[in-house]
């Protein structure tokens, strides 16, 4: 066994060891190419369109259903991208919030909650009808991939919707979530988005948990907190609105 072997053989065994130190090195180009276009808070979104790119070439390469994780060496993005570190990724990012400061939100703040659901809800079904789409299960899920790319899938999967109708949704959620955190510090300094009131409300409209906290992480690290807190709470409620009350609203505009 010659030392390329080897090395294939260990990093093979240690995929999960792997999986991080290829997503430290994206967001290291990620910083570095952003700070060569002149945007130094950007390296984020960089970073999520230079892995965007590497799954879509991923799963060219290896005809799978997992994309990255097929490749042996790089299985262990099935783990680093499963629900399970996902769902504590954005648990963890709510603490640090002072319960003083959640608490002025208020109910503005629960009132941004429904009116983000309802409005991202309606423009991404309105996109989904426009594109030629006449389902209530098809609009109400691509719909739902609008509120986040997790409600898009939880709300196909509980309407039966199509394999493609539930990847658009995913689609459309990380189109969202890529623009909330590229426009987020370009557009804070005239919505007045420099403390945690305004930090939750901008996390109840918006919701999609890493644009809002790769977005305010731009702004201020100190209101990431804050906005991933209502962020995970619009996740939770649009899971629970979108297959329920925004269906049937959907079904008997759209019957069938």
């Amino acid at each position: 066994m010659n030392l390329i072997q080897m090395a294939s053989s260990v990093i093979e065994k240690n995929s999960l060891v792997m999986s991080f130190a290829v997503v430290a090195v994206m967001i290291l180009v990620g910083n570095w190419l952003a700070g060569l276009m002149g945007g130094k808070r950007l390296g984020s979104a960089v970073a999520i369109v230079i892995g965007l790119g590497l799954a879509l070439y991923a799963g060219r390469i290896t005809g799978g259903s997992r994309g990255i994780a097929d490749v042996k060496m790089l299985s262990g993005f099935g783990i680093l991208g499963g629900a399970m570190l996902r769902d504590f990724a954005i648990i963890s990012t709510a603490f640090g919030a002072k319960v003083e400061e959640l608490k002025k939100a208020g109910l503005v703040g629960i009132a941004s909650l429904f009116i983000g659901i309802a409005f991202s809800f309606f423009v991404g079904a309105t996109v989904a009808f426009a594109l030629g789409y006449r389902s209530a299960v098809d609009l109400t899920t691509i719909g739902a991939g609008a509120v986040t790319f997790i409600v898009g899938p939880v709300t196909g999967s509980a309407l039966g919707a199509s394999s493609a109708v539930v990847a658009l949704s995913i689609a459309a959620g990380v189109v969202k979530s890529v623009l909330c955190m590229v426009l987020t510090p370009l557009v804070a300094p005239y919505i007045g988005l420099n403390n945690p009131q305004s930090a939750m409300v901008f996390g109840g409209l918006l919701g999609t948990t890493s644009g809002v906290a790769g977005g305010l992480a731009a702004v201020d690290p100190k209101l990431v907190p804050y906005g991933a807190v209502t962020a995970t709470f619009y996740t939770g409620l649009g899971a629970l609105l979108c297959p329920s009350v925004l269906f049937l609203i959907m079904r008997m505009i759209f019957g069938a």
